[in-house]
């Protein structure tokens, strides 16, 4: 073999092995200490908006099968776990499908969870809600999914303004977040009283009109409650964010919620 085919074939190895060893280091670090992930959703409006990007904090919970991709890891349970705090905003695997969402924790384990007109009652407390203004984003496809949000202001014209108002909840534990309200009496407003067994989570989006969560079973297009070996990690701050249908479309990147804390 000539001199110059060694060479070839000895850059084109050391090139296999970069690679390699970029992938092995990136699996590692995906899955023990922070994972990208995309908002792909408005159930958690206003405090995330579709095309927000962040990186889930996977140390915050520990690990368990779930951390790994394809749900490699060979754990049983939860290692180097602790306990998710009522507010936290969580990424989750679906106990069913097997879809990663992400949603705020309301109830933990024995809590008694309930929806009566619209307000959040945990333990047979209602918990408190102050009028914080009003939510507007325009009533236009979002994302790449080109989704139209949902408005209290309807019929809003494609193209104009969509109204939702704001309040503040604060939790027993006294963390206050965003939550949004699109209409009254709707079927998520309304609810049996639920209690969570031990080991699981009770989980809602702010805009809870539009959110999918633990007031339904996964059969029906919630997600019922949530064991914890289902955690994955929890969202600390986003780093980027764009309202385009597309990444590239740089007019369309909301510069001010880059590096914005989650609360």
């Amino acid at each position: 073999m000539a001199k110059s085919d060694a060479r070839k074939d000895g850059g084109i190895w050391e090139t296999i092995k970069t690679i390699f060893w970029a992938l092995v280091i990136a699996g590692v670090f995906r899955t023990l200490f922070f994972q990208p992930f995309w908002i792909p959703s408005g159930s958690m409006k206003d405090t995330l908006l579709i095309g927000d990007f962040l990186f889930v904090n996977k140390m915050a919970y520990g690990y368990s099968r779930v951390s790994c991709p394809f749900e490699m890891c060979p754990i049983s349970g939860r290692i180097l776990g602790s306990e998710p705090e009522r507010g936290d905003v969580v990424v989750f695997r679906h106990p069913t499908r097997g879809d990663d969402f992400i949603k705020r924790v309301i109830g933990l384990p024995g809590d008694r969870v309930q929806m009566k007109n619209g307000l959040l009652w945990i333990n047979g407390q209602e918990v408190p809600q102050t009028p914080a203004g009003t939510f507007t984003e325009l009533n236009e496809p979002q994302g790449p999914q080109q989704g139209l949000p949902k408005c209290a202001n309807q019929p809003a014209l494609q193209g104009g303004q969509c109204e939702k108002p704001r309040y503040t909840e604060t939790l027993p534990n006294g963390v206050s977040h965003s939550v949004l309200n699109i209409f009254d009496g709707g079927p998520g407003d309304n609810t049996g009283e639920f209690t969570v067994p031990e080991g699981n989570y009770f989980f809602m989006g702010d805009n809870r009109d539009n959110s999918g969560d633990s007031r339904w079973p996964a059969a029906t297009g919630g997600v019922g409650m949530v064991p914890a070996e289902f955690l994955i990690g929890r969202a600390d701050r986003i780093m980027f964010s764009s309202a385009g249908k597309s990444l590239l479309y740089f007019w369309t990147w909301r510069g001010d919620r880059f590096f914005k804390a989650v609360e």
